[in-house]
Order: structure tokens, then sequence, then C-alpha cells
């Protein structure tokens, strides 16, 4: 307890505590018996004086590796569809710790905390001690690997259909066949396409634009997408032959790196600011969200595999207020999806539902619904 430092956001308008250390839990414990607060945070840091008002006098002694990951960094994913983006990256998190940090980086998970963040993603905490020294730039190239920046995707083709490949090279093998089946979908003009369309060029244009290289628009996808309709070149481009797209497997191989079912769905996406500071501020676990009312809540490893079998359901888990449905509100958003425990719900402007103290808490504080009398 003494080696963090705390922070605080109070209720209204007031500026943020900072620079508090507690000698104890009981003592923490007292201080929001006595001031409640919005929301609570204390550093991935570890200092020698976290008391101190000026960093450099804290005197830093090393840091937890923290992996964030928000459903609202996904392409195409919105928390107005609250469940569906839980779920989401509920599986991008265990992807993240079972195809990258476990198998690749040898990671333990006798040194690991998994939290539901309070709103809208996890948090893997990794506290061991070995790595507490690594500085930001280590920390970043471990995060540009796992997303997959700097990959040569032509190169992993060289082993295609070697069995024994793991690393990049495998997951490239995994999901080529999931890109090629979105860009059918899309030759076909089936009833997705639209979407499918936008979520691949929306990842495009990022991963293009971190590589610095220029951006394509819609039609040249659509154009790609048209040539797999010839069943013989699909066929051979699933078996790694690339090379029969001619001047268009460039933009291929370019989607395969930037597709969000490989730079995310057997990657997982992090928040790369969080895990690159050393000096980084989380939710207390145990805490309560300001924005969704929500506990921050700790649970284990195996339950993150929502294919598992017991997995972790935030939405019936991190609720802690009453239950009955004794509150009436009125939506003031557009559209929403929601699910408040085995009570779910599709709703619009101006609905009005009975709903849970926990429901009506959740909906108020994020903005949409009100409560009515």
């Amino acid at each position: 307890m003494q080696m963090r430092e705390w922070m605080f956001i109070p209720f209204g308008n007031a500026p943020p505590l900072r620079h508090k250390s507690f000698r104890s839990e009981d003592e923490l414990r007292q201080f929001l018996t006595d001031r409640a607060m919005h929301s609570c945070f204390y550093s991935t840091a570890y200092w020698q004086k976290p008391h101190e008002l000026k960093m450099d006098n804290k005197i830093w002694q090393g840091a937890d590796l923290i992996f964030d990951l928000d459903g609202d960094h996904l392409p195409g994913v919105t928390d107005r569809d609250f469940p569906g983006m839980l779920d989401v990256i509920q599986d991008q998190a265990y992807a993240l710790w079972n195809d990258f940090l476990k198998p690749e980086f040898g990671f333990s998970e006798d040194f690991l905390q998994v939290t539901f963040s309070g709103h809208r993603g996890f948090h893997l905490h990794y506290r061991d001690p070995a790595l507490f020294h690594l500085d930001s730039e280590a920390r970043r190239e471990l995060v540009s690997h796992i997303r997959g920046e700097g990959v040569d995707v032509q190169g992993g083709l060289t082993r295609y259909n070697d069995a024994k490949a793991n690393g990049w090279t495998k997951r490239i093998r995994t999901q080529i066949p999931s890109l090629i089946e979105k860009l059918v979908s899309i030759a076909e003009r089936k009833e997705d396409a639209n979407r499918i369309m936008k979520d691949l060029h929306l990842s495009l244009k990022e991963n293009l634009r971190r590589e610095g290289k220029p951006g394509k628009g819609l039609t040249s996808i659509q154009k790609l997408a048209d040539m797999f309709l010839h069943e013989k070149r699909k066929n051979a481009v699933a078996n790694g032959q690339i090379s029969r797209l001619g001047a268009s497997q460039g933009l291929f191989l370019d989607l395969v790196k930037s597709d969000a079912s490989i730079v995310l769905g057997a990657a997982g996406e992090t928040d790369e600011v969080v895990t690159i500071d050393v000096r980084r501020q989380i939710r207390w676990p145990t805490s309560l969200h300001g924005k969704t009312g929500m506990r921050v809540t700790e649970f284990q490893l195996s339950r993150l595999d929502r294919d598992g079998s017991n997995p972790f359901d935030a939405l019936s888990e991190a609720f802690v207020f009453g239950r009955d449905k004794n509150t009436n509100v009125e939506i003031v958003v557009d559209d929403a999806t929601l699910r408040f425990g085995e009570d779910n719900y599709d709703v619009t402007l101006g609905d009005k539902l009975s709903v849970s103290e926990s429901a009506a808490t959740f909906l108020s504080l994020k903005g949409w619904a009100k409560v009515v009398i």
C-alpha cells in the first residue's frame, strides 16, 4: 500500500485528488467511508515516496505491466449494443492471454490479475517482479508485436503450409480463410456486405496510417472482392497462392494485417498508451465505475473464456445495487441494446421502462435514460 500513489475523482466539478498514499487497506477504506468518491484509481508504478507532490521526488521503483482492452476501440463496435460489445472485448482479452502473453512471452498465470473495468472492457494486470524495470520503449515493442506492426505477411506465407509454424505465421494461416469469406460476402452483395466493407476499410485505413502508406478506397476493396467470385482463384489463395491475385496481392496482404479478425480477433487489441505508461493510474478493483455504477470486478483467468464451463458475465455479476424492478425510466437515446442479468431490452427514444436500481443507475450515469416519477 505504502508504495502506491492513489488518485480520486470527487463527485461534481471538483478537481481530482492526487498524490495520496495509505499505510494499509483499512486506512484507505476509512478515507473512502469519510468521503465518497466518483472513481478511485491507483498507480501501476511503485514509488519510494508516493506522497511527494513532484514526480521526480517520488523516486520510481518499477511498474506493473497493464493491458487495457476497451470495446469502443474496435472497428465497427459500438457500446450502444452493450452486451455485444462486452462479448467481443472479452474474447479479445482471452485471446490476448491465450495467443500471445502465455505462449509467446512465457507469462505465468501466477503473476496475473484479471478484472472487468466496470465499463467497456477488461484489464490484465501482470505483476512479475522480473519485468517491473521495463521502460516505455520495451513495453511499446511488446504491444507493437501483439498488434502486428511490422509483421512481414509475405514472408510469413513462405511457411503457409507448415503445420509446425507458430507466431504470426500460424495466425496468418488461420485467419486468411476468414478474410476470404468476408471478401466473398462483399462480392456477392450479401445483406451485411456494406457493413463488412466499412469495417475492413476502417481497419485498413488505420493500419496504413501507422505504417506511413497511402490510403486505399472502398472501390479498391470491391475490385479485390470481385476476384474471389472465381472459385479456382479463391481456392488457390486459400492455400497460400497469393500471386494469383496479380497486382491486387499487395492490397490483400495489407488487409490480412489490418483485418479486425486478425489484428484484433487473433491478437487482441490493447490500449498502447496504458501499457507503455510506467506511471499510469488504473481503476481500483472493488471500486465502482463512476460512469456506470458497475463494480471493477476481479475474477479467475479461466472465466475469460466465454466457451468455458463458468464464463464471467459482467452484466450479471458487476451490478451492486438493488435488483427489484421498482424504478421508472425514460430512454433519451435513439437506439440501444441492453441486458441486466436475465433481462434483455432493445430500446429507442421515448421508451419507458420499469427497471432495477442497478439498471437505473447504469442508464442514468451513461446518459441513456432519465428517472421519471
